[in-house]
């Protein structure tokens, strides 16, 4: 699936007629893509609206958001407390818009099916370098990330890794898709993507956190909870920004945003 980073002003004498139709959106490249398509119809909806989309992962939208520089951040984790002390004057709202499962992947070539928390710790600290040490063949571990910035990149240190830190061979790339690109054409390749980024041309691995039970990222498995890397995917804004963005807010939390949701391969908040 091709996804746009960037959705232009379709409209752009409208942004200087009426400016309070005008939103700007920065931040995850895992919300990217469904940002990306509710702005599309909503837009086709509401005749002069304009909406920008622009990605570069979770830090950047929420630095962006203390600056003053977009009027919603999109972010696939929570807030850090330095972070919210900085945006304590703006009175932020933050929605949850969507679920999402984080799906590890490798190269379809790859003959290991599933892993548990520990090995993916291991793999990501650097501690096991070897796919013959997870049951696989007798070749190197070559780990792809998102870079610092990521939300992502800050969710699997948190909740898969056990907080530590990432091994100085990862490879650190600057957006999801270039992760899937990379783990396609590398054959001991591994990496983490959302669940609407995953593609035909990559292999998924079944997840386990208890070594018992594994369970393959999946839409219904992040709705039932029993795939174990599942997280909820935010709107974050200042509280003053509300009256312009509420329309656009309401209507993805909405059952028609939330049918856009599932359409791109994210589970529904309802």
């Amino acid at each position: 699936m091709k996804k746009s980073f960037l959705l232009l002003p379709a409209l752009f004498l409208l942004a200087f007629v009426n400016p309070g139709n005008d939103i700007t959106i920065k931040g995850s490249d895992t919300v990217l893509p469904l940002s990306q398509k509710e702005a599309e119809v909503f837009m086709k909806k509401n005749t002069g609206s304009n909406i920008t989309v622009v990605g570069g992962g979770s830090g950047v939208g929420i630095t962006a958001l203390i600056d003053g520089n977009t009027d919603i951040c999109m972010s696939s984790r929570d807030l850090k407390m330095e972070e919210k002390l900085k945006l304590k004057e703006k009175n932020i709202v933050q929605k949850t818009i969507a679920f999402d499962a984080l799906a590890i992947i490798v190269h379809p070539s790859n003959k290991v099916d599933k892993i548990t928390r520990e090995q993916l710790e291991g793999i990501f600290t650097g501690s096991i370098t070897n796919w013959k040490e997870v049951g696989g063949a007798d070749l190197k571990i070559v780990v792809y990330s998102r870079e610092s910035s990521s939300g992502t990149y800050e969710f699997m240190k948190e909740h898969v890794m056990a907080k530590k830190n990432y091994a100085s061979t990862v490879l650190s790339m600057p957006a999801t898709g270039a992760i899937v690109q990379s783990v396609e054409q590398t054959a001991g390749a591994i990496g983490y993507v959302g669940l609407a980024y995953l593609d035909k041309k990559v292999k998924t691995l079944s997840v386990s956190f208890d070594g018992k039970t594994f369970v393959k990222p999946s839409m219904a498995a992040a709705k039932d909870k029993t795939y174990p890397v599942s997280r909820p995917l935010f709107y974050i804004y200042a509280g003053a920004s509300e009256a312009k963005v509420k329309s656009f807010v309401d209507y993805i939390l909405s059952t028609d945003g939330q049918k856009v949701v599932q359409e791109v391969g994210y589970v529904p908040v309802k």
